[in-house]
C-alpha cells in the first residue's frame, strides 16, 4: 500500500516522462494573408484583384527550433513564394529570403514573419490564383509548404492558337466605355474602333511584335483610303501578355458619300509571321 507522499512523488516523476515524451510542434506556415497595403487589414476571402492591382502578402512561422548558445536564442528559416495563375505558371518571379532573428526574453509569443510586395499581371486572365510558401528551418532541417487562393477578374479575351482579334466596337468616341449600337457615323464626325489582338507568337523573354493598318472600301471592295501601318505594339514581359488592346480613329471628310462602307482591319504578327484581316461594315448618313 501507497503512502499519500508516494502517490505525490509518483504523479510528479510520471508527468516528468509525460512532459518529455510530448512531441514537438511541427513546423507550419501559419496565417497567410493579404492585405491591399504592408501591415494592412487582412483582406476577405471573397476579395477581388483586378489585372495591374498591388497585393501586400504576409504570413508567419509556427514550430519552428531555437539555438541555444550560452544565452542566448535564435532561429533561421529561409522561405520562397512564388504566385502562380490557374494552369499552374509562375505569374511573377519568386521571392526568397531568410528570417534570422535573436530572441530575447521578453519575445515570448514571437514568432517569424515574411512578407512581399507583387502586382497581378497587367493582362492577366480570370481565376483562382495561388500563392505558394515553401519555408526550412536551417536549426531542425524541417521543411513545410502553406498556400493561399485569391481571385482576379480579367479582361475576357477568348484565346486563340493563331493571330486574330477580339471584341471589335464601334465607339462614338475615344472614351466611351459601351460600343455603339448601330454603326452609324456622320460626315466630320471622327470615327472610333476598338478591338484585342491574340493569337500571336511570342518569342524569347515573350517578346511580341504586332502592327496594324486599316482601309476604308465600298461594299463592293473599292478602296477609298488605306493606312497599311497606323500602330505597332512590341514589349516583353516575364509572364507572357496575352492580347494587345489596339485602336483606331479615322476623320471622316466634310463631303463624304452618304452610304455603306466597310472597315477593314489588317494585322501581322511580325515574331510569328501571320497575317490576319477583319472587315467591318458601318454607315455613313
Amino acid at each position: 500500500m501507497l503512502r499519500s507522499g508516494s502517490i505525490s512523488f509518483l504523479s510528479m516523476m510520471l508527468a516528468g516522462v509525460l512532459c518529455a515524451q510530448a512531441p514537438a510542434k511541427k513546423l507550419a506556415v501559419e496565417r497567410l494573408a493579404l492585405h491591399q497595403y504592408e501591415d494592412g487589414p487582412e483582406l476577405a476571402a471573397s476579395y477581388t484583384f483586378v489585372p495591374g492591382e498591388t497585393a501586400h502578402f504576409s504570413g508567419y512561422v509556427g514550430g519552428f527550433q531555437v539555438e541555444k548558445k550560452g544565452e542566448e536564442q535564435s532561429v533561421k528559416i529561409d522561405w520562397k513564394i512564388r504566385v502562380v495563375d490557374p494552369s499552374g505558371m509562375d505569374a511573377v518571379k519568386e521571392q526568397s529570403g531568410v528570417v534570422a532573428d535573436r530572441i530575447l526574453p521578453q519575445d515570448k509569443n514571437w514568432q517569424p514573419k515574411f512578407l512581399i510586395t507583387f502586382m497581378v499581371p497587367p493582362f492577366a486572365p480570370s481565376g483562382t490564383f495561388r500563392v505558394i510558401v515553401t519555408i526550412k528551418d536551417e536549426i531542425s532541417g524541417g521543411e513545410a509548404t502553406g498556400e493561399l487562393p485569391f481571385t482576379v477578374h480579367g479582361k475576357p479575351v477568348e484565346a486563340s492558337d493563331t493571330l486574330t482579334t477580339r471584341n471589335f466596337e464601334f465607339l462614338k468616341s475615344e472614351n466611351d466605355r459601351s460600343a455603339m449600337r448601330e454603326a452609324i457615323f456622320h460626315p466630320g464626325e471622327m470615327l472610333w474602333a476598338k478591338f484585342d489582338i491574340t493569337g500571336y507568337k511570342l518569342g524569347e523573354g515573350n517578346r511580341f511584335e504586332v502592327t496594324y493598318g486599316l482601309a476604308v472600301q465600298t461594299t463592293d471592295g473599292k478602296q477609298l483610303f488605306a493606312q497599311p501601318d497606323a500602330a505597332t505594339d512590341a514589349n516583353q514581359s516575364f509572364y507572357p501578355q496575352r492580347y494587345v488592346p489596339a485602336s483606331l480613329s479615322l476623320t471622316l471628310n466634310p463631303n463624304v458619300p452618304k452610304g455603306s462602307f466597310v472597315l477593314v482591319v489588317a494585322v501581322r504578327d511580325k515574331v510569328g509571321n501571320q497575317s490576319w484581316e477583319t472587315k467591318q461594315p458601318f454607315e455613313i448618313q
